[in-house]
This record gives structure tokens, C-alpha cells and sequence, in this order.
């Protein structure tokens, strides 16, 4: 099981989050690939979606939760200046990453951005007793990677936001219908998303097809 304590607490101090750099669209399109399965990758820079289409909301008492993988299948569908953002993120906490996954025998991990927005003073929140159910089996973090000062206190206030990158199972697979549970509250809701994020890609790929056949 996760240690939070000490090692916690040093991450959460090592890990702020800087400001994303400016986006720029591309200006020779990428090329496209096959994505029917969710496993190609779309051309970068032609995605459209908002950070809500991908995230996964979670509603406790006094506190708002959201997840969103961070797969790169799947944040290349949003808009470049959010792609650019997670991307970068991932990129930037990637040697840490990479460690803790080798520690616990990974090959890589499912990598998922975690947000607890506060609604109440004082609200509690459990970082560790988010579960994520595929096929019947569950999956807890096997790492959390707080990018927040104050993460480790698990205390919010109205309007403050605590975020950490979470570290799961490699075979924790998100192009199957998935439950996330925290709390007494449940979201089934990403065999929904899976189908917005589809049919994004296929406008990803017309999009990328109509830049290149013009003159």
C-alpha cells in the first residue's frame, strides 16, 4: 500500500506547478494514423475537446473531484492549449515517474491528473481511497505524485484546489468501460466519454486530411 507520510510531504514541496508555455498550432500537419481502437495516435494540434469532455467528475460532501487520464490517445483530442499543458506536465515529472513505476515493476503505469476542488471550509478529502474498476477488478494508486503545496493535508477551503498525479497498474485499461469511486459517490460515466472522444478523433482526422489538401 501507498506510503504518504514523509515521502509525501517532500514531493508535495518538490512539485509545484509551473505555467504552461504558449501554444502553437503546427504548421506541417502530423501524419494520421489509424486510431479505430484507441491505440494510434491522431496528428497533434487539431483536437477541439475542453477538459470536462475527458474528465471524470466525482461529488463529495464539500468537495469536487475530477480525474483525467493522461494517455496520450486521449489528451490529443483536446484543444492544443490543454493538450500542450497536460502534456508538458507529464513530461516534467516524468523521471519521478518513471522511478516509482520501475519500484512496484511497471513498465510504465496509467498515468491520471486528480483535482480536489474545495466547496466547504474545512472540507476532509482521502486522497488513497480512490478506486478505479475495470472488468470487475479494482485498482488503488500505487503512487501519488502531489503537485500542490499542502496536498498532504487533505483539507481543503472554498475555492482551493489541491492536484496530484496518480500512478496506476499498467493494466488498468481505459479504452474499456471503467467505474471510479471515492467516497460515497460513483461515476460510470466513461463509456460516454469513450464515444466523445472517438468520434473526435475521427474529426481530428478529417480536419488534418482537409489542411494538407489545401494549396
Amino acid at each position: 500500500m501507498l506510503a504518504m507520510g514523509a515521502a509525501l510531504l517532500h514531493a508535495s514541496a518538490a512539485c509545484a506547478q509551473t505555467p504552461p508555455k504558449p501554444v502553437t498550432t503546427p504548421a506541417t500537419p502530423a501524419v494520421v494514423s489509424s486510431d479505430t481502437t484507441g491505440t494510434g495516435l491522431v496528428p497533434v494540434g487539431y483536437g477541439t475537446l475542453r477538459q470536462d469532455a475527458i474528465a471524470i467528475p466525482l461529488q463529495l460532501p464539500g468537495v469536487l473531484v475530477k480525474l483525467t487520464p493522461l494517455e496520450e490517445s486521449v489528451i490529443l483530442t483536446l484543444s492544443p492549449d490543454s493538450y500542450r499543458a497536460f502534456r508538458e506536465l507529464a513530461e516534467s515529472k516524468r523521471p519521478a515517474i518513471t522511478r516509482l513505476a520501475s519500484q512496484h515493476g511497471l513498465l510504465r503505469g496509467s498515468l491520471w491528473h486528480v483535482s480536489f476542488y474545495g466547496l466547504a471550509p474545512d472540507a476532509r478529502f482521502s486522497p488513497l481511497e480512490l478506486t478505479i474498476t475495470v472488468a470487475g477488478r479494482d485498482y488503488r494508486p500505487v503512487e501519488i505524485l502531489p503537485l500542490s503545496t499542502g496536498f498532504g493535508e487533505q483539507r481543503l477551503q472554498p475555492r482551493e484546489t489541491q492536484t496530484a498525479l496518480y500512478l496506476f497498474d499498467d493494466a488498468l485499461d481505459i479504452n474499456q468501460p471503467l467505474v471510479v469511486s471515492l467516497g460515497s459517490d460513483r461515476n460510470e460515466s466513461w463509456n460516454t466519454k469513450l464515444k466523445t472522444i472517438e468520434q473526435e478523433r475521427v474529426l481530428i482526422r478529417s480536419r488534418a486530411r482537409a489542411a494538407v489538401a489545401r494549396p
